[in-house]
C-alpha cells in the first residue's frame, strides 16, 4: 500500500517548466556558421559542384546533415551562398584592378597578373571556383547560374573596353567584343592551367604574353 501511495504521489507531481514560462525551442546552434561556410567553399572549390556530395560537405564542415539543412538549406542552396561568399572573399581582385587602374590596358594587365597569384596561391585549392565548379556539372540550374556569371564577366570586360575606346585609349579599329572574349578566354585558361600544375611564374608569363595581343594606344 505504501508503494502504491508513493507511486500515486509520483504520478501527480507537476512537471518542471522553465522559470520564464516560455517553451524551450531546442538547443542553440553548436557550430560556427561562418567557419562551416568557409569549409564548404573550399570543398566545392576543390571538387566542383557535381562531384561534391552532402557527405563530403558535412565531413568538411564538421556537422551532421540535419544541421546542414537547418542552417544552409539543401546542397544547391548552400552552393548559391558559397558562390556569393567566394566572389566577395576571393574573386574581387579583378574588379579592383579594373576600377583602380587609370586605363583599361593597365587594369586588365593587373587583373591577369593578380589572377596568376590568386590561382596558384599555396595552401588552398587552385584556379577559380566559378570556372571549376562547372566541370561535368549536370544540374541545369547550377550550370546556368555559373554560365550567367561567366557571361556577365565578359559583358563587363566589353563595357570597360568600349569605354576605353570612347576615351581614345585604344585605336578606332579595336573590336571590343572580340578583345573582351579573348581576355576572358585567357583568364579561364589560366584557371585550368593552375589546376594542372602551372606555377605562379608560369601564369605570369602567360598574362604578360596575352597583353601583347592588345592593340597599342593610338
Amino acid at each position: 500500500m505504501a508503494a502504491n501511495q508513493a507511486a500515486q504521489r509520483r504520478t501527480t507531481r507537476p512537471e518542471k517548466t522553465p522559470a520564464s514560462g516560455v517553451k524551450q525551442r531546442g538547443r542553440p546552434r553548436s557550430f560556427d556558421r561562418e567557419q562551416a561556410l568557409r569549409q564548404a567553399i573550399w570543398t566545392f572549390w576543390e571538387r566542383g559542384y557535381e562531384a561534391t556530395s552532402v557527405a563530403d560537405l558535412t565531413r568538411a564542415m564538421g556537422i551532421g546533415p540535419p544541421s546542414l539543412y537547418a542552417a544552409f538549406g539543401d546542397k544547391r542552396t548552400l552552393f548559391e551562398e558559397v558562390l556569393e561568399e567566394y566572389v566577395k572573399s576571393y574573386g574581387e581582385f579583378g574588379t579592383r584592378a579594373l576600377d583602380e587602374e587609370p586605363t583599361a590596358r593597365a587594369g586588365f594587365a593587373r587583373m591577369l597578373r593578380e589572377a596568376a597569384a590568386e590561382f596558384a596561391a599555396p595552401g588552398r585549392p587552385h584556379g577559380c571556383l566559378v570556372i571549376h565548379a562547372a566541370t561535368n556539372c549536370t544540374t541545369p540550374e547550377v550550370e546556368e547560374a555559373l554560365r550567367e556569371r561567366r557571361n556577365a564577366n565578359i559583358a563587363d570586360f566589353e563595357s570597360r573596353i568600349r569605354a576605353a575606346l570612347a576615351a581614345r585609349e585604344l585605336p578606332e579599329d579595336c573590336d571590343p567584343a572580340a578583345l573582351a572574349r579573348y581576355t576572358a578566354a585567357v583568364f579561364q585558361g589560366m584557371s585550368q592551367q593552375s589546376r594542372d600544375g602551372a606555377s605562379r611564374e608560369d601564369l605570369e608569363r602567360v598574362a604578360d604574353l596575352a597583353m601583347t595581343a592588345w592593340p597599342p594606344a593610338p
